[in-house]
């Protein structure tokens, strides 16, 4: 695993595996804005010697990427720590860009400061679709048969009368605690277990 640094600008020559999008730049030698968009790989190999101290951050084309960063400055280390933890999740998915959004939100930390084996330990069940109350009712439902499976189990057969099952009332319980953000132009909904 090779972490970059901007201040071993030979050690930033790694390929990156996965399409984390365009950034933008300013160019403090030069105190002006880069004028071309750069892509993961060129921030990553930037010389900060050679071609001037500079500073990045995403271009908003990847909503992964700007999920993860922001508009907040980004160094080579963080993009490579990023890339490296997808690689270790499986692939750059939708699921991965927000395993580790809120593994990051939950912890105050910053993605290089975050582990595999952290991400692994997060009990995160992730909603994601185009309307708020679908996917608050798909995951009450799928979070009372995985939680509490006999209950789910006496419900669904519906052998006792009046037995109600609420998803609203159901995610506001103090057992569950939600995250509402959005993924681009889709809605997500994050639960944890309280």
């Amino acid at each position: 695993m090779n972490h970059c640094d901007q201040s071993n600008p030979s050690q930033n020559t790694r390929a990156l595996i996965h399409n984390l999008g365009s950034f933008q730049g300013t160019n403090f030698r030069h105190h002006c804005p880069i004028e071309r968009i750069l892509t993961a790989n060129e921030v990553v190999a930037w010389d900060h010697e050679r071609e001037g101290q500079a500073e990045f951050w995403p271009s908003g084309d990847h909503a992964g990427a700007s999920l993860i960063f922001g508009i907040q400055e980004v160094t080579a280390s963080e993009i490579v720590a990023l890339d490296n933890l997808l690689e270790q999740l499986g692939g750059d998915t939708d699921r991965n860009f927000l395993r580790i959004y809120y593994a990051m939100t939950a912890r105050g930390c910053a993605v290089s400061d975050l582990t595999l084996g952290q991400l692994d330990n997060e009990a995160v069940h992730i909603f994601i679709g185009s309307d708020w109350a679908e996917l608050k009712q798909e995951a009450a439902y799928e979070l009372f048969e995985l939680y509490y499976p006999e209950a789910c189990a006496v419900w669904k057969k519906g052998t006792c009368n009046g037995l109600f099952f609420d998803p609203e009332q159901f995610l506001e319980s103090p057992a569950w605690i939600d995250h509402i953000i959005y993924l681009g132009h889709r809605k997500v909904l994050i639960v944890t277990p309280a």
